[in-house]
């Protein structure tokens, strides 16, 4: 709920959309002319009276929030703070029955559990009614003081299982470890960040999340290694002094240092990055190549996705992105893994962040984020047969998978994806999808358009189970994984049609368009 108010995604023109006849999905609604995100951020800023407090704030009961629970007076509470979300019921992508399953109560969960990463303050300042009173329901919690703040782990959390941190040092070096107590992936889950003396390290376990902040004791040079032990669980991070000479303590501790704790709970870093080129995809289609800032070493897994975000007319609009390798089935070292992101990003003609991201110009600034996201390699590993569909770019958490599929993982047989799109010019990195299946006999690839050309003579449609039946096949004594990425009416009639299929939950993944 409370979704970002912002441009339907994919757009309504988009290649993206599959919305067979007759099929019903959670669609985002159309929008009245003159309610896009545009719209919304200049009429909250007209200077009108949002709330109907005339400028006001007011503190919030429990019973005053309660009453305001209808179409046309709704208020909600996120995280403490009250806002009339009345006005912009109509500037809701998502539609007003979403927004209204938060009327007259907390809203909170529901938020976290579509967007949590949404800066609603920056959306909704001009709404905003008040903060919810503190309720004190005994003499005794008004008299006994609350106990001082710590930073704690939670309970839930086994103490064996937890991970712990050392550190050694030379003259001219300073060493970090992390002992995860697990088996971790090889591909990265520590992300290193040091600005102005000050490590962040976050180690990303699954759902959780281990964190140093530290300020350290000395200054140091702005270059970093990070070096993992994956079957062992062993994280080192290398630092190299300004001077010679010895610490005598790692650092002054900062906000959530040596914490454990559910990733979701933490809130979403960013880090400053800078453009360094744009390359054409296609008609619409660019690869954005980005550097992250000196002292940041960080890679995106394969399935995890980034979040860009920018100011835009004083209001801050986050969008989520998947980073792409910049060569597809090519081997290589790729030494700027670690240094740069790609992003493979459609932009809409009424788009408001991918028209943003377009006018940008070589050497301008954006925000990112590290990590995010459900999925994990880890049923990948005893994987024979690995199907991928996707519409549009709804592509590009494939694009990672397939490298993944042939280079590091030999159980997979085969990898074969289908690619949705509208019309051939719509086809991403379609030579290097040809090149990649004529020289490696695991993968394969299938086109399907829904608005060929006279001349098209690959399969054309929209997905339905007699396309899926002929397409996918599940040898006997095989173990398959299917994977879906695309506007969430594809992917929920994909997913329904693989489950008639005889797919279970555990063979299957949905990413979130």
């Amino acid at each position: 709920m409370l979704n970002v108010p912002s441009q339907s995604f994919p757009a309504p023109s988009s290649q993206q959309r599959v919305n067979p006849s007759g099929q019903s999905g959670r669609n985002k609604v159309a929008l009245k002319p003159g309610h896009s995100l545009m719209d919304w951020i200049r009429f909250s800023k007209s200077g009108k009276d949002l709330t109907g407090l005339r400028g006001r704030l007011i503190e919030v009961t429990q019973e005053e929030l309660q009453k305001h629970h209808t179409r046309d007076d709704c208020w909600t509470c996120i995280r403490g703070m009250v806002y009339n979300i009345t006005p912009y019921m109509d500037y809701h992508p998502g539609g007003e029955e979403e927004l209204m399953k938060a009327a007259g109560i907390d809203g909170t969960d529901l938020f976290d559990q579509v967007h949590r990463w949404v800066n609603y303050e920056s959306m909704l300042k001009e709404c905003l009614v008040g903060r919810m009173a503190t309720k004190v329901t005994t003499m005794i919690k008004a008299i006994i003081p609350p106990p001082p703040a710590v930073l704690a782990q939670p309970t839930s959390v086994d103490k064996d299982s937890r991970p712990r941190y050392d550190w050694f040092q030379t003259d001219v070096t300073v060493h970090m470890v992390v002992y995860t107590k697990r088996k971790i992936s090889s591909s990265g889950c520590a992300i290193v960040d040091l600005q102005a003396g000050v490590l962040r390290l976050e180690v990303l376990l699954g759902k959780m999340s281990y964190m140093l902040h530290l300020r350290l004791a000395d200054e140091v040079e702005g270059n970093i290694s990070v070096h993992t032990a994956p079957s062992v669980g062993k994280i080192q991070v290398t630092i190299r002094k300004q001077t010679k000479e010895k610490w005598p303590s790692l650092g002054q501790p900062l906000e959530f240092h040596n914490t454990f704790l559910r990733k979701k709970d933490r809130a979403v870093y960013y880090r400053d990055c800078v453009l360094l080129s744009k390359t054409e995809v296609n008609h619409n289609t660019y690869v954005f190549r980005l550097q992250l800032p000196h002292g940041t070493v960080m890679n995106v897994p394969a399935g995890k996705h980034v979040y860009l975000k920018a100011l835009i007319e004083d209001t801050e609009v986050v969008r989520p992105y998947t980073p792409v390798h910049p060569n597809l089935g090519v081997a290589s070292n790729y030494s700027s893994k670690e240094s740069e992101l790609y992003l493979m990003i459609k932009v809409y003609p009424d788009g408001v962040f991918t028209q943003h991201l377009n006018n940008l110009h070589i050497g301008d600034h954006i925000s990112v984020s590290g990590p995010e996201g459900t999925f994990s390699v880890r049923p990948l590993r005893d994987v024979t047969y690995l199907y991928l569909l996707a519409a549009g770019t709804g592509f590009t958490p494939m694009a990672h998978l397939i490298r993944l599929a042939i280079q590091e993982i030999d159980t997979i047989r085969k990898t074969k994806l289908l690619f949705f799109n509208q019309r051939e010019e719509d086809i991403l990195w379609r030579g290097e999808l040809d090149e990649l299946a004529a020289n490696n006999e695991r993968f394969q690839v299938e086109y399907v358009l829904s608005e060929p050309c006279q001349s098209w003579t690959g399969r054309k449609g929209r997905v339905d189970e007699p396309m899926l039946q002929d397409l996918l096949n599940r040898p006997e004594g095989s173990k398959c994984y299917v994977c879906v990425c695309g506007p969430t009416a594809f992917t929920e009639l994909t997913i329904g049609l693989l489950k008639q299929q005889g797919f279970t939950d555990e063979e299957l993944h949905a990413f979130q368009g």
